[in-house]
């Protein structure tokens, strides 16, 4: 008689809490973005030019450039055409729109309107006759098309709090700042510290640069990393808003804080043996990568999910009048 064999004990996965942080993912500019290329698709065909990337994220722009859009990097690598130029959402220097207009080019801006707004400030600063200081990183294109508002010299940066206790001014009783809208909240704050401790007249902003979205995200974060033993940010590494979240995590208490573009980046020996992880996106990644996340636990672990949202938010921003539809252009 043959030996009866128990079955087989089913494979059992090991309990995962995952912490979903909210607000995550796109903003009101970013959805903004995307929207205005993709209605420029439908009104008027492929291709589509874009400079520069239209959001920092990988996969939003394969998507549209699979549906037609042509990224480039400067304007010089358009041939002459009828078709729509976006300007990317990080907004550029003002010697952009001038060569497209010099070329008859038929621009869409999809500058952040809070970006926008932070350049009628260093504007306005300027004719006022103040020296503006720029808080942001030097090379992103925020930075560059920030700068590229006023006469070259007209605005320094200051990226660290040092930077703003070395800054010597030219009049200190003429001072004004800026601000980069994807920082580190708390980072900012330290450097706008230094600048008012040195000098009290300076002008700032009557409502933080900032923008509300990278503040919420900021502030989701930290709302977990303390009931967490690994965060996981969604974001690209050309994204500075998602860049500050991993910063935030690590320095509101959590052991383990890394950027993902998506799943296939989860760092499994990083997650094994933990009891909870956390996840969260930056304002510049499609919710779809976050669903890619949680369904990548779930293969491996018995997850119990728990969104913990300290904001809501219902701001959204219109498209250009060209790509409304023509009841809504009054």
């Amino acid at each position: 008689m043959s030996a009866a064999f128990p079955p087989s004990a089913p494979h059992i996965r090991p309990p995962l809490t995952v912490y979903l942080a909210g607000p995550r993912g796109f903003c009101a500019g970013v959805d903004r973005a995307i929207q205005i290329v993709e209605l420029a698709l439908a009104k008027y065909g492929a291709p589509v030019y874009v400079r520069h990337e239209i959001v920092h994220n990988r996969f939003v722009v394969d998507s549209l450039r699979a549906k037609g859009a042509v990224f480039v990097e400067e304007l010089d690598d358009i041939p002459e055409t009828d078709q729509p130029v976006i300007f990317s959402a990080h907004g550029v220097a003002k010697a952009v729109p001038a060569t497209a207009k010099a070329r008859n080019m038929f621009v869409l801006d999809a500058t952040c309107p809070l970006v926008f707004k932070v350049h009628i400030e260093a504007a306005r600063h300027h004719e006022e006759g103040l020296q503006i200081l720029l808080i942001g990183h030097a090379g992103h294109p925020e930075v560059v098309g920030t700068m590229g508002q006023l006469p070259e010299g007209a605005v320094t940066l200051i990226e660290t709090a040092a930077d703003a206790e070395n800054f010597v001014p030219r009049d200190a009783s003429k001072l004004a700042f800026v601000t980069q809208t994807t920082l580190s909240v708390d980072d900012t704050a330290s450097i706008v510290a230094v600048l008012r401790s040195r000098f009290p007249s300076i002008v700032g902003p009557h409502k933080e640069d900032i923008c509300y979205a990278t503040t919420n995200r900021q502030a989701a974060v930290k709302a977990i990393a303390r009931k967490i033993g690994c965060l996981l940010v969604v974001g690209s590494p050309q994204s500075s808003n998602s860049l500050r979240l991993v910063e935030v995590a690590q320095r509101a208490g959590c052991p383990s804080a890394c950027l993902i573009e998506g799943a296939r980046d989860i760092p499994w020996a990083d997650i094994e043996g933990l009891a909870s992880v956390g996840v969260t996106a930056g304002a510049s990644a499609p919710e779809t990568l976050v669903e890619e996340v949680i369904d990548a636990f779930r293969a491996r672990f018995d997850v119990k999910l728990e969104t913990v949202t300290t904001a809501l938010e219902r701001i959204a921003f219109n498209v250009p009048r060209e790509l409304r539809p023509a009841s809504a252009v009054s």
